[in-house]
């Protein structure tokens, strides 16, 4: 059956059309998103120090995103950049001299922060900064470098939770800090901005495992006591004034008009409202009364907009109710239609209401796509798996970003993933290859970075986000501010290279914005030698024809006469006779032989090889 990619219907988040209208709608070329730890990406510091501080281990900058370093970064073939933890958050590096000291220890996950722990939504992280009273100005210079280099700006913005400890140091004329105004003496009203345990006080997690905060260093804070009364619901929902050492105890649930037993406290959205227009969801919410949370955040992405900012990845966005979405997020497009808007969410029942209640623009593919190719890397799941994803996402398959590394996410060279970055190379082409959404890398992907290193806090195999560090492959691509990759090894070097040549021909592919139909079910019904460690698929748009072929097995090379379905061969009109195959990956030439009623070209593909084959 033909999957048909560009005749659904695809609407984006907030498209100025109603959901039924949006059909057959052109898009522009992939968007290609590189995803980058901005206290890591510049710092040349190799010690890595368990619990280092910022002395020791270093940390990079704003300003070590040179032009050199944006320019090597678009080469690669990405549009869009999304810096991580630029928003100021709790941390125990002291900037008193700046007006901002240190945070408690006992609630600050490593030495340097969680990124997701905001305590300042105005300004940004002062380590990223040359001169942290100028921090400021120093992103936004990077804003307008990005700009000049012809990519796009994507920051967090964290709706959930922000820090136990929450003060803005520039709120704007007018603004106040959250929770400035809440009646403490109640667990929910509509307006507080958080939720309240009235005559519990806080009191610092029971660590267990040998767990020391700060690993165990002597700390004028780091006493095992918070001054929180009455205490707060911590981020992840707990009740409990003593929040456990895996809750989210450094940070405090948003209270966004959701009463402590589910109920909403705000009006819903008429049925049926999924189909209206962005302007209608922005006119719905005038007049109405929302929580005070609501109209915070609302401002805090204008402010951002403002500056340069493109657009915004939500953290945990599942936790906030779609309704906030639907007043968040059509707010934002009245002002920037174009803003670049992406959710973070696990739950694939709720996928749909988010993208047309909540209006947002792109949302994780992780519990489906991303898992199953992990699954098929680590050698536990078949290919088979990749048809009943697309099959059962294909109404929404271009909001789903695919991606096979992030700051969750396990390194792939890690030994906890596959131990070997070349093993991804299969997935990665299918991940950016198989439907017209966005693709997305994490910075040091591309050289075979493995996460290797305790840092601290958190664990191994996945690169820290809670502590000063440094990214050895990441620091041998940056070559001392070359930006050319002059100390990697040749190995890292070539699988640069494949990532360069794969997200540039998808930016430049407009089959890749077209159709879709797997041919593996037909290839494994009727193919001698075709197994469930291959994959094959069709991809098409006007005379763009490409063919692509992928090889998971690390170990062994399969060869086979890989055939076409005749439905492909009516779509593609091919008549008896030879056509000529290129491979846009490497420099192979294969023939296509059309004869008989049957199209067929032989496939040769050696261990964790891939083809996107187009016709001469």
């Amino acid at each position: 059956m033909l999957a048909g990619l560009a005749a659904l219907t695809l609407l984006a988040g907030c498209s100025n059309k109603t959901k039924v209208e949006v059909v057959n709608q052109d898009k522009e070329n992939k968007i290609i998103i590189y995803q980058v730890f901005s206290r890591l990406f510049g710092n040349t510091n190799t010690n890595n120090k368990k619990w280092g501080t910022i002395d020791e281990n270093g940390v990079g900058k704003f300003n070590d995103f040179t032009d050199e370093a944006l320019e090597a970064i678009k080469e690669l073939g990405v549009s869009h950049i999304w810096y991580t933890g630029v928003l100021h958050h709790a941390m125990v590096t002291d900037y008193a001299a700046y007006g901002i000291p240190g945070d408690d220890p006992d609630v600050v996950k490593g030495r340097a922060g969680s990124p997701y722990s905001v305590k300042d939504y105005y300004n940004v992280n002062p380590d990223l900064a040359i001169d942290p009273s100028k921090r400021l100005e120093e992103f936004e210079s990077l804003i307008h470098r990005t700009h000049n280099h012809g990519m796009k700006v994507i920051i967090d913005i964290v709706p959930n939770h922000v820090a136990r400890v929450y003060h803005s140091v520039t709120n704007p004329e007018g603004g106040e800090d959250f929770g400035t105004s809440d009646d403490i003496s109640r667990e929910y009203r509509k307006h507080n901005n958080f939720y309240y345990i009235p005559g519990k006080s806080f009191k610092v997690p029971d660590w267990s495992d040998g767990y020391q905060v700060l690993g165990g260093e002597a700390h004028p804070k780091a006493d095992g006591f918070f001054d929180e009364n009455p205490a707060k619901w911590t981020g992840n929902g707990s009740r409990s004034p003593q929040p456990g050492m895996h809750d989210w105890y450094e940070a405090v649930k948003v209270n966004f008009g959701v009463r402590p037993d589910g109920s909403k406290d705000f009006d819903e959205l008429p049925a049926g409202f999924e189909n209206e227009s962005c302007q209608a969801h922005h006119a719905f919410w005038q007049g109405k009364e929302v929580p005070d949370s609501w109209k915070k955040f609302r401002d805090i992405a204008l402010y951002w907009l403002d500056k340069g900012v493109d657009g915004f990845r939500y953290d945990m966005a599942e936790m906030v109710p779609v309704e906030f979405w639907s007043y968040m997020n059509s707010a934002i497009k009245m002002a920037r239609p174009d803003a670049f808007l992406l959710a973070e969410i696990y739950q694939p029942h709720i996928y749909r209401d988010y993208i047309y209640k909540g209006k947002m623009d792109y949302l994780y593919d992780k519990v489906e796509l991303y898992d199953t190719l992990k699954n098929i890397i680590q050698g536990h799941g078949s290919t088979d798996n990749i048809i009943g994803i697309l099959e059962g996402l294909k109404d929404i398959e271009h909001h789903m970003v695919h991606f096979l590394e992030n700051h969750d996410e396990q390194r792939i060279a890690s030994a906890g993933f596959a131990g070997d970055a070349t093993k991804g190379k299969p997935a990665m082409v299918v991940s950016a290859t198989i439907s017209t959404s966005p693709t997305m890398i994490y910075f040091g992907q591309e050289v075979g970075e493995p996460g290797d290193g305790d840092a601290g806090h958190g664990s191994e195999t996945r690169t820290t986000i809670y502590d000063y560090w440094g990214v050895p492959n990441h620091i041998k691509w940056m070559n001392e501010g070359e930006f050319d990759g002059g100390q990697l090894t040749r190995e890292e070097k070539v699988l640069r290279d494949f990532y360069r040549k794969l997200l540039n021909f998808t930016m430049e592919s407009q089959a890749l914005m077209g159709e879709y139909q797997e041919i593996h079910s037909h290839n494994r019904a009727h193919t001698e030698w075709y197994n469930e460690r291959v994959f094959s698929y069709v991809r098409w748009k006007d005379e763009e024809r490409l063919i692509i072929v992928t090889n998971f097995d690390a170990n062994d090379k399969f060869g086979f006469e890989l055939q076409l379905p005749g439905e492909i061969m009516e779509a593609w009109n091919l008549h008896e006779g030879t056509y000529m195959l290129e491979d846009q990956l490497g420099e192979r030439t294969l023939e296509l032989q059309v004869k008989n009623g049957k199209a067929e070209t032989r496939i040769d593909i050696g261990p964790l090889e891939s083809l996107i084959l187009d016709f001469i």
